[in-house]
């Protein structure tokens, strides 16, 4: 059984840090380490010393020049002590079968990077953007999701639905044609979608869906399945009473179920 070690990035804006290692360590994993980019940047961690890589939640550069878009600039140029391009270590890190969570802030930055949906079959192309909600504000609330269970994602591999907090103001997905579009819908990449509570269908019903984001995407993978990007918070729903019906009684499996299945998937290597 493999061991599961957590790389959980922070810095220039992430605050959703601690809680995404706490949640993790609570879905399974042997370890997880808290690091900043600089550091990797540095040349003082190595990415491929881990096999479950974590992008966190907050306010990459304050979200100047659009969510996450200076972030992904910043990894691209990235070059270590020893003159490697930090991409180089994060191709490595997929070459060998790790798996990757990028949670709202995360999501945008996987997205910008082109490590998702990655429908070609080639990753650091990028296809999709993630813009403003329509709504035109910041959407904080609690929304259903539907798992797509014919979706290859590793993460959300026997799950239905879930009930998680999002707090973002760009989640609207743009894909770079409506081409793109239906060849991420054909080949199962959109892993999670908004959906209505009552009926469990997506929906672009606001707020249910709460960007407007198209067929009511909220989370997408690539087709290797270990790479699941989504914008709601599942490591903020890490306990009962982080749930708002918890004093009424009611039971909503936690959001730790989503990390769980990266766990599962390593531990089964």
């Amino acid at each position: 059984m493999a061991r599961v070690n957590v790389l959980v990035i922070t810095g220039y804006g992430t605050n959703c840090e601690q809680e995404s290692a706490y949640a993790v360590r609570q879905a399974g994993a042997d370890a997880a380490t808290v690091v900043f980019f600089s550091d990797i940047a540095a040349g003082r961690v190595n990415i491929a010393d881990f096999n479950y890589l974590i992008f966190p939640g907050g306010f990459l550069d304050g979200d100047d020049l659009g969510a996450a878009h200076a972030a992904a600039v910043r990894w691209r140029h990235a070059v270590t002590a020893k003159g490697e391009p930090l991409l180089h270590q994060l191709r490595a890190f997929l070459d060998q079968g790790g798996v990757v969570l990028g949670i709202c802030n995360g999501f945008q930055l996987l997205v910008k990077l082109g490590l998702l949906p990655a429908s070609s079959g080639e990753y650091f192309v990028k296809e999709v953007s993630l813009s403003n909600n329509d709504s035109a504000r910041f959407e904080d609330r609690w929304v259903w999701l539907k798992a797509n269970p014919a979706s290859p994602c590793v993460f959300t591999r026997g799950l239905d639905r879930l009930y998680l907090p999002v707090r973002h103001g760009e989640g609207k997905i743009i894909p770079k044609s409506q081409e793109m579009l239906d060849d991420i819908v054909k080949k199962n990449l959109v892993a999670l979608q908004y959906c209505d509570p009552e009926s469990g269908l997506p929906t672009q019903e606001y707020p249910y869906n709460p960007n407007g984001s198209p067929l009511a995407i909220a989370g997408l993978t690539d087709p290797s399945g270990r790479i699941l990007g989504l914008m709601p918070h599942p490591e903020a729903f890490n306990h009962p009473t982080n749930h708002p019906g918890w004093t009424r009684g009611e039971e909503i499996r936690l959001g730790l179920a989503l990390l769980e299945g990266g766990v599962r998937h390593l531990k089964a290597q």
